[in-house]
């Protein structure tokens, strides 16, 4: 288990993430309840980053490409939208799995609940050309870009 709230490497994630809404506890794994100092926000919270999906972000020459990792979840369970023309919003739910009586539970650390990611489209992208597909718990949404406009030259005769 790391100290940090987030990883120094190439993906910068948690506290340092804009766009992420559940701050870090790091009283969370802690004998006593640490609801006083830092509220838990997968339990009170509607929207949980934990519950919610890492997501890589590359742009190629024709495209923006963002993969988010879903495992367990089917598409009907995730919502991709593009508001206001510039930002890609992804949403869904992970359902907490069913309580038997009988069960002792010894750990839980898979997350359960709302998430939501959102990205500031660059200008370069059409959003009304995304498309997303899901396979093996892999989100790919791909949002077509504008062309290079390659400027164009007109030869002028010179004359006399």
């Amino acid at each position: 288990m790391s100290i940090t709230p987030f990883d120094f490497g190439s993906r910068l994630g948690g506290l340092l993430d804009p766009f992420s809404i559940g701050p870090w506890d790091p009283f969370e794994d802690f004998p006593f309840e640490s609801r006083l100092v830092f509220p838990r926000f997968g339990e009170d919270f509607p929207f949980t980053s934990a519950a919610g999906a890492r997501v890589d972000w590359k742009e190629t020459q024709e495209a923006h490409v963002f993969k988010a990792d879903l495992p367990g979840l089917r598409k009907e369970d995730v919502r991709v939208e593009v508001e206001d023309g510039s930002v890609l919003h992804i949403s869904g739910e992970r359902s907490r799995e069913r309580e038997e009586k009988t069960d002792t539970w010894h750990r839980i650390e898979r997350s359960s609940g709302k998430f939501q990611r959102r990205f500031r489209l660059p200008a370069n992208a059409k959003a009304d050309q995304v498309k997303a597909a899901m396979e093996n718990g892999v989100l790919t949404v791909t949002v077509a870009k504008e062309g290079v406009k390659k400027p164009s030259v007109k030869s002028i005769e010179i004359s006399g």
